[in-house]
């Protein structure tokens, strides 16, 4: 994997050392893009767009909506970026203005609990090996698959997106924290409702069969 795909996937990368060239690499354009330079901030789209798309269809359900509501998020973090401070990751500050505009595309449609999520490509769920929610033996099967994404409509907006970030976009409590703005600890107890949120309508979906969850 070259270092431009793993920025901001691995675990715990945003804090790797064998990062930091590439990280002041991302500086070095954010500055450009501060001057106003559309060749730079392509560097930018081009790095998270992936990302950034898979998280809004993962927030909305919808692909046409995702696509939009990503495209505009870019469009107004570039007429905003010099809002963004020197030496801050570009990612955190991203993540606000698209997360607000999935939640207010929501809210307009009045879909909060009853959006129904697809099964976009490259969006596998995974786990951690602290982590005592197993997602990764719950999808084993096609139709249990189905059923996750199905749970995973019912949920809230923010339980949805923690489970999002944690086990589809596979960040570590660390990026989750500075994306969100919050602690830690928030995102650990976030996770900690949301999982078994999750767990309860799995539970009730299937007459209490998800008894490895």
């Amino acid at each position: 994997m070259n270092r431009v795909a793993a920025c901001g996937r691995s675990k715990g990368l945003w804090e790797s050392t064998a990062l930091t060239a590439y990280c002041d690499d991302e500086f070095a354009i954010l500055t450009r893009c501060r001057k106003g330079s559309r060749d730079a901030f392509e560097l930018v789209v081009n790095r998270y767009m992936k990302d950034s798309y898979h998280i809004a269809l993962g927030l909305v359900g919808n692909v046409d909506d995702a696509l939009e509501l990503s495209q505009e998020a870019f469009y107004r973090a570039f007429r905003n970026i010099r809002d963004l401070k020197p030496r801050r990751r570009f990612f955190p500050w991203f993540y606000q203005i698209l997360r607000n505009l999935c939640f207010s595309h929501l809210r307009k449609r009045r879909l909060r609990h009853t959006v129904q999520l697809p099964e976009p490509d490259g969006c596998e769920l995974t786990s951690a090996e602290d982590d005592w929610f197993q997602p990764d033996a719950v999808v084993e099967k096609d139709e249990i698959h189905r059923a996750v994404w199905s749970a995973m409509s019912q949920l809230t907006d923010k339980h949805r997106e923690i489970i999002l970030l944690r086990h589809f976009r596979d960040m570590s409590y660390d990026q989750i924290a500075d994306a969100l703005h919050c602690s830690q600890g928030t995102v650990m107890s976030r996770l900690y409702h949301a999982r078994k949120k999750l767990r309860e309508i799995l539970e009730s979906q299937k007459g209490g069969q998800h008894n490895d969850l």
